[in-house]
């Protein structure tokens, strides 16, 4: 056992760094069509709430719906097949979404998007824990989360480079047709390792996953669980939609056009939502071990004083000022995914994982994918009487409600976690 402890030990770093690329086009092909929402609304004459729909619902409804029964299929079958297909499938219809005509092409192109990306998060969760033992963990998860800022930043930066000197069509070919070697190279360098291996001393590990219902089970007895989830799902509210409807608000109400959208934009979501993940995962492996409640408390806080950053960068009258307020803003916004991810793994058994995160991921995707970038558009079409270019702008003041509940779920969990945590 100490010598397959060490194999993994060695190989952890390779494995992150593949499951990384991977997530950083997951969140490019996600990502992409903020930035390409000026262009597309222009050509195919969209509205704000199409566009919501597109970009939330249209993504979410499969994403979400069918990433617990693939996770229950990675419980019990290879985890690193279901990634590298997830991988290629989001990957083909990414760039099927360049050939689009109309809202409703675009719209089951989007879905297909979706399905793709519904086999590969909670499978790599559930991967890299098997790959590090649990005092390492949430900063794996957590470097492994920078997919997310890296992969939206560069979702901007080329999104609006390739669309201001190509078009929004070329810019979903191209983006979606680079994911494909991922895929490759999840399958031929990632080795399936055995589930739990860091975390049984009683012999335990690699012990068959049970059935659904006893997850199901474990996770309704666990109220952490439920806080921890509906906690991400009210912050995901809003960070869907702000990393979905902040290009456009740039553009209207800074003036900025579609290359310097994504340079602004990009480079805000680069350096503090990269900071941000990583510190998150730094302090929770910090104070994490000795204090579960730690693992809520942190993004606790950190949203607390993201709303009002956030706030403040919507109406200060300098673009550099501006610039400022949003990266702190959007720094202690992602604070919470190595925390949380972490703490979700903590709760249930080894081979009940990947089923877990998919079941947080459901919560979390469905409504704050489907329902935040949604509700941005729908508040920005209702408020244009009032606030005219400005509309926008207000919506997103009215939106930052949500990451003071988010807080307050988050509050509510860090009591809970230590009387739930798994003790295998």
């Amino acid at each position: 056992m100490a010598g397959s402890r060490n194999d993994r030990a060695s190989g952890g770093g390779k494995v992150l760094l593949i499951l990384l690329l991977a997530y950083i086009f997951n969140f490019i092909d996600r990502q992409i069509i903020g930035v390409l929402a000026v262009p597309i609304k222009a050509e195919l004459g969209l509205t704000d709430k199409q566009l919501g729909l597109m970009g939330g619902i249209a993504f979410a409804l499969f994403y979400s719906g069918l990433a617990i029964p693939i996770a229950w299929l990675a419980d019990r079958k290879s985890r690193v097949n279901i990634i590298a297909v997830s991988v290629a499938l989001w990957s083909a219809f990414t760039a099927a979404c360049g050939f689009a005509q109309n809202f409703w092409q675009l719209f089951l192109a989007r879905m297909g998007v979706g399905i793709g990306e519904a086999g590969g998060v909670a499978p790599s969760y559930a991967l890299i824990s098997d790959y590090y033992p649990r005092e390492r963990r949430a900063r794996a998860l957590a470097l492994f989360s920078l997919g997310i800022p890296i992969g939206s930043a560069l979702g901007v930066f080329f999104g609006g480079w390739l669309a201001s000197h190509l078009d929004w069509r070329s810019a979903f070919m191209i983006v979606g047709l680079a994911g494909l070697p991922a895929a490759l190279a999840v399958k031929l360098f990632i080795r399936e390792p055995v589930r739990g291996g860091h975390d049984s001393a009683d012999g335990s590990a690699g012990e068959p996953a049970p059935p659904f219902l006893t997850v199901v089970g474990a996770l309704a007895s666990r109220p952490a669980f439920w806080l921890l989830a509906f906690g991400a799902a009210s912050g995901s509210i809003l960070g869907y939609g702000l990393i979905f409807w902040l290009p456009s608000f740039f553009s209207r109400s800074f003036g900025l056009s579609l290359t310097e959208v994504g340079w602004y934009y990009g480079s805000i979501v680069l350096v503090g939502g990269g900071a941000g993940t990583f510190l998150g995962g730094w302090f929770a492996d910090r104070t994490g071990p000795g204090d579960p409640g730690s693992y809520a408390r942190i993004p606790a806080i950190c949203f607390l004083i993201a709303a009002p950053c956030f706030a403040a960068g919507l109406f200060v009258p300098s673009h550099a000022v501006a610039w400022v307020f949003f990266t702190i803003g959007q720094m202690l916004a992602l604070a919470w995914l190595g925390p949380i991810i972490a703490a979700v793994q903590h709760i249930v058994a080894p081979n009940m994982r990947a089923t877990a995160s998919a079941s947080f991921l459901f919560i979390n995707n469905l409504i704050g994918i489907g329902f935040g970038i949604y509700f941005l558009g729908f508040m920005s079409d209702s408020m244009k009487a009032a606030h005219g270019e400005d509309s926008l702008r207000y919506s997103i003041l009215y939106g930052l409600v949500f990451y003071l509940l988010s807080a307050a779920l988050y509050f509510a969990a860090a009591r809970r976690l230590r009387r739930d945590w798994y003790q295998g």
